[in-house]
């Protein structure tokens, strides 16, 4: 009898446990987009290999920056009037032609992310092309339960997966046409 309240004790506790952790709060979203393009990979990591220039992707007219590629490295990226994302390199792999890097600050009305990290990377597909893979992981803009809509997960899933389709599909578009 001891025994089965005992197991029953440790049962409940667990259940309230998980409970508290699915009541916690924002889990971690993750988006990975990728896009085949017609030009051998030396090209594609040509233009995107340059941490302090970010103007292949659709929406930046303009990126700051210091440091170049090195870790640490930072840069701004300037979206439209008074929209500007902070970031800072954290990974550079140019023989793997790859790199990661953070939102160091961003509005949550211009991307509703909080806590983003993203990598970019080229690889060999069939017949000489390219696959240029984004992929990133996040939070919603509201770190609370109970986000209004505009900084849901779905907000913030629909944000970035936008971005990482758009941003290719420029690029790819820039590469294959020779511009």
């Amino acid at each position: 009898m001891r025994r089965t309240i005992a197991r029953a004790g440790v049962v409940v506790a667990a259940l309230a446990v998980l409970g508290a952790a699915w009541a916690h709060g924002p889990t971690r979203q993750k988006v990975r987009e990728s896009i085949e393009i017609d030009a051998p990979q030396a090209k594609v990591w040509a233009v995107i290999s340059n941490f302090q220039d970010m103007s292949w992707l659709a929406g930046v007219t303009k990126t700051e920056g210091e440091k170049g590629n090195e870790i640490g490295a930072t840069r701004r990226l300037t979206l439209g009037p008074g929209a500007t994302v902070d970031e800072e390199l954290y990974k550079y792999e140019p023989e793997m032609m790859s790199y990661s890097y953070r939102i160091t600050a961003v509005d949550v009305k211009v991307l509703p992310v909080t806590n983003y990290s993203s990598t970019l990377t080229v690889s060999p597909a069939p017949d000489g092309k390219s696959k240029l893979e984004w992929n990133g992981a996040f939070y919603r803009g509201f770190p609370n339960n109970d986000p209004p809509p505009e900084l849901s997960d779905e907000a913030a899933v629909k944000a970035v997966s936008g971005l990482y389709k758009a941003g290719p599909e420029a690029l790819k578009k820039k590469i294959e046409s020779g511009t």
